[in-house]
């Protein structure tokens, strides 16, 4: 499982561009770069509809004021699904980044797999939130219950950054 100090993967993740899906490389959004990467467990789930991403729409500010340059939503559902709930949920007009990690490629990588086959959650990933700067995890926030959203929540990580 990664961890604090770790270097982060490569892997290609999809998001809806202007002519349908495109891929990008985690690198590509890491290298050089000071980024947030959140992980919840589906979009339009419960906890992560409520809680989670609106977490880090309101806290985008002061991410920002800490030279954070993107905030980026990764969930294991498809192009489609993560821009349609970055439109439903507001997230893309606050300028989060929500990128579909469609065959678990990334979340496997890491080592933030789960499978809840009780609520139909299979290959899905675990909740957690990191601080990344030039691919390294500076700061990671695994939460142990999926269903719980503390601190990984925009707040939760601000308190170790």
């Amino acid at each position: 499982m990664i961890s604090t100090g770790d270097t982060l993967p490569d892997a290609t993740l999809t998001q809806m561009g202007a002519n349908g899906p495109e891929e990008v490389r985690v690198s590509d959004k890491t290298k050089g770069r000071k980024v947030v990467i959140f992980a919840v467990p589906g979009a339009y789930t419960g906890t992560c509809t409520t809680a989670h991403v609106p977490s880090f729409m309101r806290t985008k500010d002061q991410f920002d004021a800490k030279g954070v340059e993107e905030i980026i939503c990764i969930s294991v559902n498809d192009p489609f699904v993560m821009s349609a709930w970055g439109e439903s949920t507001g997230a893309t007009a606050t300028g989060l980044t929500m990128l579909a990690d469609a065959a678990s490629e990334f979340t496997k990588a890491i080592g933030m797999d789960f499978d809840a086959p009780p609520v139909g959650l299979i290959g899905r990933s675990k909740r957690y939130a990191m601080l990344v700067e030039d691919g390294k995890v500076v700061a990671m926030n695994l939460e142990e219950n999926p269903g719980v959203c503390e601190i990984s929540a925009g707040e939760g990580l601000l308190e170790v950054i």
